[in-house]
């Protein structure tokens, strides 16, 4: 964690607790040094080495179970701390790109994820093991202002909006699957330099997991995943599920729902960032095509960067997709209980 606590949390328990206030004159000063916040910092807690601590663990984790529990399958969740600012990239990866320190912290992620795909190819599980890389959300500001203008790099683009905005640039990221499945005699994974143009969400992953195991999740549990299994396998398959519930950064008023090229947001503006307040944003604001609009409808298709808000042109539509968000809300879930499409959904 680097909010205001800065120690490993392992089982549940500190191992070595904070002891020390964190001398920030003695960390790396750049625009991308935001999220660095005062607070108490452990000894054992290395700012500009937090990754690589991280892979250690999940090598040794790889390691261990494949020494003892070959036939078993695992989970490993590795989260990094790349690209999330702070940018403190290792020391052997500081000025490596011409990309500044953000640009380090990216090569260093990229590193990252090499080191534990070699991992799985010496110790033989490779062919056998789903790796996923992805992200929780678009780019931060901070590091979208700043990598235009001082590297020419635009980690949003084409869409418009980052990280907290309900529009596209907040909630695209990659999504790259790796799963040659051909080891203990299954050839039903995914081919090479295939692409899935699908909608859909993180929260599928679980459901996609549950399946591959062949466990069956219980109603009361993951209430928006769908199984992205039979996608992952065949990219032709139809939609694996209805629409899409996505939030932005003020909460449950600031809701979206995806369905098919369409995108109602049931509020106006981006729902996070202040583009009119923010002088590093105002640039980037862009002209309200409904103005005086309380919320927005968008064909993605067509108009993929949302600069055309077509809420009074199909009020019907829009009307349909707010009811189908509300009754989402109300009964907590866009998965049906019995596994079948919503009615509303089709």
């Amino acid at each position: 964690t680097t909010d205001w606590l800065y120690a490993f949390i392992e089982q549940d328990r500190i191992p070595e607790a904070p002891s020390a206030v964190i001398d920030k004159t003695r960390l790396p000063t750049h625009p991308y040094a935001n999220d660095c916040r005062a607070g108490l910092i452990a000894p054992n807690f290395p700012m500009e080495e937090v990754d690589l601590r991280f892979l250690q663990r999940s090598l040794e984790f790889l390691d261990r179970h494949v020494q003892q529990s070959p036939a078993q399958p695992f989970f490993l969740f590795h989260s990094a701390q790349a690209v999330h600012l702070p940018s403190f990239a290792a020391p052997q990866f500081q000025g490596k790109t011409e990309a500044g320190p953000h640009g380090d912290f990216v090569h260093q992620f990229d590193w990252i994820v090499g080191q534990l795909l070699n991992r799985l190819e010496t110790l033989g599980i490779a062919d056998n093991t789903l790796v996923i890389v992805t992200s929780d959300n678009g780019p931060e500001v901070t590091s979208v202002v700043h990598m235009r203008q001082d590297f020419h790099h635009d980690p949003a683009r084409p869409w418009r909006g980052m990280k907290r905005d309900a529009w596209e640039g907040g909630h695209r990221v990659p999504f790259l699957v790796r799963w040659p499945a051909s080891g203990n005699g299954e050839t039903s994974g995914i081919r090479p330099g295939t692409t899935c143009s699908q909608l859909i969400s993180l929260t599928d992953v679980m459901a996609t997991a549950a399946e591959i195991v062949g466990t069956q999740l219980p109603d009361n549990a993951a209430e928006d995943s769908f199984s992205l299994l039979p996608c992952l396998r065949d990219p032709s398959v139809a939609p694996i599920r209805p629409y899409l519930l996505q939030q932005a950064f003020a909460g449950v008023r600031t809701l979206s729902i995806r369905r098919g090229e369409w995108k109602y947001i049931d509020h106006a503006g981006s729902g996070g960032n202040r583009y009119d307040r923010d002088p590093s944003l105002q640039i980037y604001q862009k002209p309200e095509s409904a103005p005086n609009a309380i919320a927005q409808l968008y064909n993605l298709k067509t108009d993929p960067q949302e600069e055309n808000n077509l809420i009074e042109q199909y009020p019907t539509l829009a009307a349909e997709l707010k009811q189908l968000l509300e009754t989402s809300k109300m009964t907590g879930r866009s998965r049906s209980r019995n596994g079948k499409v919503p009615p509303a959904a089709q």
